[in-house]
């Protein structure tokens, strides 16, 4: 039985990205998908600020960019219209349209060029854990052996199951159904009638989607009970009932259904195993946050798995990765709870969304419900200091090129206006970067590979007290290139 350092249970987004930020720091990884092929259907997601943040510190951002739209930063909470707020600090405040599929093939592209093993058609369907390590057993029969294992395996997760990790919340009570398809009435007239019809019921959508395509969402009462994606007549039904008319859809392209189900893991760690992504936490799309609370997730994690797996990470900095991502996920949940409350067609919800609507045009406002929404809000408690400590650093300009382009390899940086200070013994696992001209209000910052500011100051034995609480003891060995990766996996 081959050993590994890290088994990966699903490749979707948050599994393939985990995977690259692992290679990074050569550990040897093993994704295992069940799937053996794509969807047939391309859903559009949304990639909103703070990942996209993330792929541009990885070198993704162009080829990204290339295969998907982009539409302003605006109208995310509860579908409230309001324009993107002014001066968002972000260089890339948009948000990015792609088919899901495409998010997936490429990141799993760029794992596999790092030295990932991705193998499809492998469902997990057994765990084990003991001191040393993870087994984990495949349908069919087959048997791995790795140090940690990471459960990336959708809101039904084995994994999670398998290691007792409870997984509370509310449970689904109704379904909406959501597709591409065609309508038969003129643009003009679907319009005029969705405007009526959204003044009560902010749950409907038909979305123009190019030239004769609309995004279809429609809510259902109850749940069916079934698994496989709705058919139009299932559309034109729902749409009577809830419109009083089927629009005429017709030729849909892809449709789905999810529920209003809202639960979050109680521990993102079990020992050895580890949640992310949809396996941590689940909640209805409004909002857009899924994908992206995943993707956040993995790059959070992935270092810090690197450095136990490599043996430089301080005793308590896997720990991290619950006491900083859970009380993400909770506000993401809360905030998603409160967007479901406000699209509700009852007369206390319309008041509601009848005061959200008025105070958002209170640009302060409008500003920090988009903060929530894109993720640029986050600060981990990294005990006190100035408000930027904690928080992620904004694409920085510098004497030559920008900040993010000097975090593709996903080591930590100090960037060091002053030109006196050093890593030293901690240069193996961070970079230095001494640029007087840096477009930063404090003389110098440390940064986690996730981008996050561990440390502001001016003074080097503070600075050495802060890489060793995030980087480990110095002089402790961390050579690239020292493990080998087995080809024949």
């Amino acid at each position: 039985m081959t050993s590994l350092d890290v088994i990966i249970a699903g490749c979707g987004p948050a599994g393939a990205m985990l995977a690259a930020e692992l290679c990074l720091h050569d550990v040897r990884v093993l994704v295992l998908e069940q799937d053996t092929e794509p969807p047939a259907f391309a859903r559009i997601v949304g990639l909103h600020i703070r990942s996209l943040e993330i792929l541009a510190m990885r070198g993704l951002l162009d080829r990204v960019r290339d295969r998907g739209r982009q539409r302003p930063a605006a109208g995310f909470f509860a579908a409230i219209d309001k324009p993107t707020p002014k001066d968002l600090d972000s260089a890339y405040a948009y948000l990015l349209g792609i088919p899901q599929p495409v998010i997936v093939e490429l990141l799993e592209d760029h794992a596999t060029a790092l030295g990932a093993h991705i193998r499809h058609g492998q469902a997990v369907t057994g765990v084990e854990q003991d001191d040393d390590g993870v087994t984990v057993e495949v349908a069919g029969g087959q048997r791995w052996r790795a140090r940690y294992l990471v459960g990336c395996d959708g809101a039904r997760s084995t994994v999670r199951r398998w290691v007792g990790i409870d997984f509370p919340g509310e449970p689904a009570r109704n379904e909406t159904l959501m597709g591409e398809m065609e309508a038969g009435v003129a643009r003009e007239e679907l319009m005029a009638r969705l405007a009526e019809l959204r003044a009560t019921d902010r749950r409907v959508a038909l979305m123009p989607f190019g030239e004769r395509h609309y995004r279809v969402i429609v809510p259902t009462t109850g749940l069916s009970h079934r698994s496989e994606p709705p058919g139009i007549d299932e559309f034109r039904h729902q749409l009577r009932l809830v419109a009083g008319t089927d629009f005429g859809v017709h030729s849909p392209r892809w449709t789905s259904r999810f529920g209003d189900a809202t639960r979050l893991a109680e521990r993102l760690r079990a020992g050895r195993v580890l949640l992310a992504g949809d396996a941590a936490h689940i909640h209805p799309p409004i909002g857009g946050q899924g994908l992206n609370l995943g993707i956040q997730d993995a790059v959070n994690l992935g270092w810090k798995l690197a450095a136990q797996v490599r043996g430089w990470a301080p005793d308590t900095l896997l720990d991290t990765y619950h006491a900083e991502r859970h009380p993400v996920a909770a506000a993401v949940l809360d905030t998603v709870r409160a967007q479901t409350e406000l699209l509700a067609p009852g007369p206390g919800p319309r008041a509601l969304r009848r005061l959200f609507t008025e105070l958002m045009d209170i640009d302060e406002v409008n500003r920090r419900l988009m903060e929530k929404i894109t993720a640029i809000d986050i600060r981990y408690d990294f005990g006190p200091g100035p408000d930027l400590l904690g928080r992620r650093l904004p694409d920085t300009g510098l004497a030559q090129g920008d900040l993010y382009s000097r975090m593709h390899r996903g080591r930590g940086l100090l960037l060091d206006r002053t030109g006196r200070l050093t890593t030293g013994a901690w240069s193996d696992r961070v970079d230095h970067l001494a640029d007087p001209a840096a477009e930063l209000d404090v003389p110098a910052v440390l940064l986690r590979p996730d981008g996050h500011v561990a440390w502001i100051g001016d003074g080097q034995r503070d600075l050495d007290d802060h890489l060793t609480r995030w980087f480990g003891a110095p002089g402790v060995s961390f050579a690239r290139g020292a493990a080998v990766h087995d080809t024949t996996l």
